[in-house]
């Protein structure tokens, strides 16, 4: 059964961060895409190699202007362009929206960037910690300092999803009117967006501009992470006036034994009570007690550990692929599910006969193959 998105073919510049897990999750819901890497990509550590997986890698030298011409002949045929470089150098390369759109006007050119493509830090370097610092993320985390939450919020979050939000409207959009646009899409400027609800929680005195010191950032009792009696921790979220009961039954204490929770003065003192009861238990026995509760007590699991609980294994939330557990695509739809494929490398007459399937001319090929500019 065709997959969604199988009628949008994409050409993907090979980049890290953001570039590789959106293309990634494309080609799972059926997405066709081509991915061009440089000669010297697959040397960076920076390349995950699970997110290659779905779609064929061609290696062209894009400084050699018969590698140029492979590529602005892949846009030909292309409903999407994804790339994530610096501003400037895909138009240093002869590949920027002009030269790609002139010939194909149906084209979204989707640019990925950290800062954006305009601004004063635009032509800046950055990573995922950068990003988050500037967007009023980083310093919402943590507790005596700012921690980075991995690069989930920057790289991920504010990059790939709303680089797959942008790509999909304006693919709609060339649907309806012929013509494709570009998108400016910035790991900033997401990870701001991915804030609304705390800036206008701040706006409307509802939330402390600290760290540590709200309902949901780890300073309340009840939506925070307790240590067990065997150094593991369990994860509470009883936000709720009848989560919070339902967490007092669990640990077997009574509203009375507790000054009230809607003050935040109180906050340390029943944090300290609670500290010592979760501390009487493992892990693994209280996940047990709290499973047929609404408790909202999870066990916090390692990556190593999550594959194997039986929710996600009833879920099939992971996948052993190539000998690796790893994500399963999603979301589910429940007419066309998304598949995962393994990634290909495409070299010689393989190479050439993808090309050629994406429109590339022999001629063109030809050229590139005489000039040293494709693998």
């Amino acid at each position: 059964m065709p997959r969604p998105l199988s009628d949008i073919r994409i050409v993907e510049m090979a980049a890290i961060g953001p570039i590789p897990l959106a293309a990634m999750l494309l080609s799972s819901m059926g997405a066709e895409i081509i991915r061009v890497a440089a000669p010297d990509a697959g040397t960076s550590p920076a390349f995950s190699k699970a997110l290659q997986r779905g779609r064929p890698t061609i290696v062209l030298d894009l400084k050699k202007p018969e590698g140029r011409d492979v590529a602005l002949s892949l846009c030909d045929g292309a409903d999407v362009l994804l790339e994530g470089f610096r501003p400037g150098t895909m138009e240093r390369l002869g590949l920027g929206p002009e030269h790609c759109r002139a010939r194909n006007q149906r084209l979204v050119y989707a640019r990925m960037t950290g800062w954006g493509q305009t601004g004063p830090l635009a032509p800046q370097a950055g990573h995922d910690i950068n990003y988050i610092a500037m967007s009023g993320v980083l310093h919402a985390i943590g507790a005596d300092h700012p921690v980075p939450p991995l690069n989930l919020v920057g790289d991920y979050g504010g990059g790939s999803m709303f680089l797959i939000f942008g790509v999909l409207c304006a693919f709609l959009e060339a649907q309806r009117t012929g013509r494709g646009q570009v998108i400016d899409c910035a790991m900033a400027d997401g990870a701001a967006a991915l804030m609304t609800t705390f800036y206008d929680r701040l706006a409307s005195g509802q939330w402390r501009d600290a760290r540590g010191a709200n309902r949901v950032d780890g300073g309340a009792p009840f939506y925070t992470v307790y240590e067990t009696s065997d150094a593991k921790h369990v994860a509470v979220g009883a936000l709720e006036d009848g989560f919070w009961r339902a967490l007092l039954h669990l640990v077997e204490l009574d509203e009375g034994d507790l000054p009230s929770r809607d003050d935040p003065a109180n906050w340390p003192t029943i944090r300290a009570i609670l500290a010592e009861v979760f501390k009487t238990r493992t892990r693994d026995d209280w996940a047990e007690r709290a499973s047929s509760t609404d408790a909202c007590v999870s066990p916090v699991l390692s990556m190593t550990e999550a594959p194997h609980h039986p929710h996600n294994v009833a879920r099939a939330a992971f996948a052993a692929v190539d000998g690796a557990w790893l994500p399963s695509p999603a979301p589910r739809l429940g007419e066309t599910p998304a598949a995962i494929t393994a990634a290909r490398a495409l070299g010689g007459s393989d190479a050439d006969a993808a090309l050629r399937a994406w429109g590339v001319s022999p001629h063109v090929l030809g050229a590139a193959r005489t000039a040293g500019a494709l693998a």
